[in-house]
């Protein structure tokens, strides 16, 4: 069930990055059994790291938390709607629900268009704006051979 200080904090986080100047205005929180366990902000300018987005750097810290890679049985608050590599990062987690405040028009209105990102992924590979070429197509294929193989390995 929502809550809407978690938001709040969310949104406070992304107010409060703005003013360090540590990075754009994002801001998100993951939340446990009721219980904020992670909080993350934009660090994309201060980190160098163009992967360092609010919901990257909660899903990260809720990781370490939980010292876990799979965050079931968590929700994710987030100060906008998720880019598609947040969107597909909390995918990946496993987590259960999110909440946001901004949509992506809001984003965009702000400078943070990602439009051109879900129009890439809908277009063939040949028709995208960063060519892709693939080749060694066999060779490539050998560590999903042994992945498979593999007797020890830990399922993700």
């Amino acid at each position: 069930m929502i809550n809407r200080d978690f938001l709040i904090r969310a949104i406070n986080l992304a107010k409060e990055n703005v003013n360090s100047g540590k990075g754009g205005p994002f801001g998100a929180v993951i939340v446990k059994d009721g219980e904020i366990i992670a909080e993350g902000t934009n660090t994309v300018t201060s980190a160098l790291d163009p992967t360092a987005h609010a919901e990257i750097n909660a899903i990260r810290n809720a990781c370490k938390v939980l010292n876990d890679f799979d965050l079931s049985g968590c929700e994710i608050y987030t100060s906008c709607e998720p880019c598609p590599m947040c969107l597909s990062a909390v995918y990946w987690a496993r987590i259960d629900k999110i909440y946001y405040a901004a949509d992506q028009y809001d984003a965009a209105f702000g400078g943070f268009d990602d439009s051109f990102i879900y129009k890439e992924i809908s277009l063939d590979r040949d028709k995208r704006s960063i060519a892709s070429e693939q080749f060694l197509k066999e060779m490539g294929r050998e560590p999903f051979n042994m992945w498979i193989n593999k007797q020890d390995k830990i399922e993700y």
